[in-house]
């Protein structure tokens, strides 16, 4: 293995790029570009180039770290798993199986998931499991659920992408959130469609536009309201699709039909010829598509924000038919794979619902445990967080770091150290794992095999590339081991391939099938698309030939029970924290190129460090203005949760109403000090996007 060219996938976004990883005869670790792979074709982001610096023992943990008279010492491996099982059976015994927590992440691999939701479930016999791709596309799945009756990403390839006619693209950065990505919409533009960016930035993105709409941000719900009141105004509707293809268009159109233009322009603050002007480019082609990011989901009324989306998509006849629909940009390396297999409080393996007696019956099946004593839905993520230290007494958290990601984190961060007990696995001493009573070194992405399912529903194989350092083991042995210890000594393997051979069996029949999935697949064909019975191909000539995979959805039927999409009526209605005297701006947050997600990793590597050192809060010059601040002076930027300081950068690119600040570091720029936890009633995301503050110039530079 050593020395050798060994193509795998990146370990940060859900592009989930090809790559090459090699192992130095001088020692060290390359990265280099994997052409065959069709989403990247070998281009890689900065954070991709630099990935194997993050695998260097200077930077990552390399032994379990046990806390001693209020320090993280190191431990042996026996040590620090016993120490595991007793905090845990401790607090079981105590207030019983429901005061265990687990908390889980959108990077771990779909064997690591599904192996967590099963342990969570059989050996600890809790409900309280969730993870932090709750805070990605959860408001998306919700609403496609609604409307198709499956949650998918992207219902089509990115290479349909450059085919259509226009796309609107709504809060997405996606020029520095996933680089590589951007030469679909660049070839969009050179094959002759139009591309339309909805954002409260001008961003590197929405500079390739050919239309930007910058509405205040929490009205994106209003906006695509008054795009559907315009499309159907003007006569624009499809009324043959919506007749043969949906339900529910005559409640919807009502709705819509309530947020006349000029309503929606002193909502939105976006002109009423710009609205005309995007229904006419998204209306005059044959295909078009509307693609959400996080921007419309991480709102207290972000299903109902998507759903408006989809109903422009269905209106118009877009869904189901060639390059043309709708889908959702997930964030997280394998934010679609990571809820899918049960590590999501309300589903089990397949995307299976946890409250569904047929589900519970075929997992409880190939988990060999009577259905009955599978515990039903738990807390979501921010609800299991904020439950630390009264109801959750100890919790088992692996790959997130929620002291920097979770809305109101400084409330998160004083409830995980409330807690009786805290285990973390993860590949960093993150600022989390800091305040653990155990902390495990993990494999990371070059040193284990897994799959991970990227944005577009394609199962992907990463290969082991390299060896891990001594003494550092995989989460499935760490699972497997602590199984042990708690009196299950069976259905916890700690080689991927077997755990994956188990999860094809869990998901069998469910909404997201792999049944038909197998490594040796996927090492061959550079992907399958989900759902993947293990049946013949359609029309096979032979039951040899495998399901090929299901690269588009919809184009027959919906996976609703009549086979129609559903339109779901929605109305406008305003954040859940709206601008006053005493808070009179609003804060949005989001990522730069160079850093991702809340900087666990990405801190740890100079180059990266070197183009983005530290937090900022970008304000526009008429605000800086009135305000009296320059750019580079320190501000404090206040809301009702509490108070974050970073230098000002000063901007064109950002409504005078609105401050921006990234979310990447810790400290005192910590930019989740200041949002607002208030969750969405369906798919209960937080409103990271939307919050009022106030800024205040703290040492200016006169």
């Amino acid at each position: 293995m050593e020395n050798a060219s060994t193509p795998t996938h990146c370990p940060y976004c859900a592009l989930q790029c090809g790559m090459n990883v090699t192992s130095l005869p001088q020692g060290g670790v390359e990265v280099t570009e994997r052409p065959d792979f069709p989403v990247n074709r070998g281009a890689l982001c900065g954070k991709g180039r630099t990935a194997a610096r993050v695998l260097s023992p200077a930077v990552r943990l390399t032994t379990p770290l046990v806390r001693e008279g209020g320090r993280l010492v190191e431990a042996g491996w026996p040590r620090a798993l016993d120490r595991i099982a007793e905090g845990l059976g401790a607090a079981r015994e105590r207030y019983g199986p429901d005061a265990l927590g687990v908390f889980g992440g959108g990077g771990l691999t779909n064997e690591k998931a599904y192996a967590l939701g099963k342990f969570a479930r059989v050996v600890l016999g809790t409900s309280q499991i969730d993870y932090n791709g709750r805070f990605c596309m959860s408001s998306a799945a919700a609403a496609g659920t609604k409307a198709f009756g499956l949650d998918r990403g992207l219902p089509f390839p990115l290479e349909d992408i450059p085919k259509t006619g226009c796309v609107i693209l709504v809060g997405s950065n996606l020029a520095e959130t996933m680089p590589p990505s951007l030469r679909f919409f660049s070839e969009l533009r050179e094959n002759g469609g139009t591309l339309i960016v909805v954002d409260p930035r001008r961003t590197r993105t929405a500079e390739q536009a050919d239309l930007h709409l910058a509405p205040r941000p929490g009205t994106d719900l209003a906006l695509a309201l008054g795009l559907l009141h315009l499309v159907v105004a003007e006569g624009r509707t499809d009324e043959e699709y919506i007749r043969e293809r949906t339900t529910g268009w005559d409640e919807a159109r009502a709705a819509a039909m309530a947020h006349w233009p000029e309503y929606v322009e002193r909502i939105t603050g976006v002109p009423v010829p710009q609205l005309r002007e995007a229904v006419r480019m998204f209306c005059a082609p044959d295909a078009a598509m509307v693609l959400t990011a996080r921007g419309p989901e991480q709102q207290s009324k972000g299903t109902d924000t998507v759903g408006a989306w989809i109903n422009l998509c269905l209106a118009t006849g877009r869904p189901g038919r060639p390059r043309s629909g709708y889908g959702c940009l997930t964030g997280q390396g394998n934010g679609q794979g990571g809820r899918e297999h049960g590590q999501k409080a309300d589903q089990l393996p397949g995307y299976r619902k946890l409250d569904d007696p047929a589900a519970r019956r075929h997992v409880a099946g190939v988990w060999g445990v009577p259905p009955d004593s599978l515990p039903g839905p738990g807390r979501s993520a921010y609800e299991l967080l904020d439950s630390l230290g009264t109801d959750v007494r100890a919790l088992l958290l692996m790959g997130s770091n929620p002291v920097v990601s979770a809305p109101r984190a400084a409330h998160v961060e004083e409830r995980l150290r409330s807690l009786d007990f805290l285990a973390v696995a993860d590949v960093v001493l993150s600022e989390t794992a800091e305040l653990a009573d155990v902390v495990l070194p993990v494999t990371q992405w070059a040193e284990e095999t897994g799959t991970t399912t990227s944005l577009e529903g394609r199962v992907l194989l990463r290969r082991q590339a390299v060896t891990p350092p001594p003494g550092v083991h995989s989460d499935l042995y760490v699972l497997h081991e602590l199984a042990d210890r708690l009196g299950v000594e069976k259905g916890f393997p700690t080689d991927p391939e077997e755990t994956f051979e188990e999860l094809r069996r869990a998901s069998a029949g469910g909404p997201a099938d792999y049944s038909g999935i197998t490594y040796r697949r996927l090492a061959e064909e550079n992907g399958v698309f989900w759902p993947c019975p293990d049946e013949p191909a359609a029309g096979a000539a032979s039951a040899a030939r495998p399901h090929p995979g299901t690269p588009r959805l919809f184009g027959d039927r919906f996976a609703t029970p009549d086979g129609r999409a559903r339109f779901v009526p929605v109305v406008h209605r305003a954040t859940a924290e709206e601008p006053d005297a005493e808070y009179p701006l609003l804060l949005t947050t989001g990522r730069v190129v160079s850093q991702y997600q809340s900087g666990a990793q990405t801190r740890r590597v100079a180059e990266l460090n070197a183009a983005a050192p530290g937090p900022f809060v970008e304000l526009h010059p008429r605000l800086a203005a009135r305000l009296g601040a320059a750019d580079g002076d320190r501000l404090a930027v206040i809301s009702r949760r509490g108070r974050a300081v970073a230098p000002a950068r000063i901007t064109g690119a950002i409504r005078p109403d609105t401050v921006f600040m990234p979310f990447h570091w810790p400290g005192e720029g910590r930019a989740n000090t200041l949002t607002n936890p208030a969750l969405d009633p369906t798919s209960r995301m937080p409103e990271f996007k939307s919050c009022a503050v106030r800024v205040e110039v703290l040492d200016p530079k006169a």
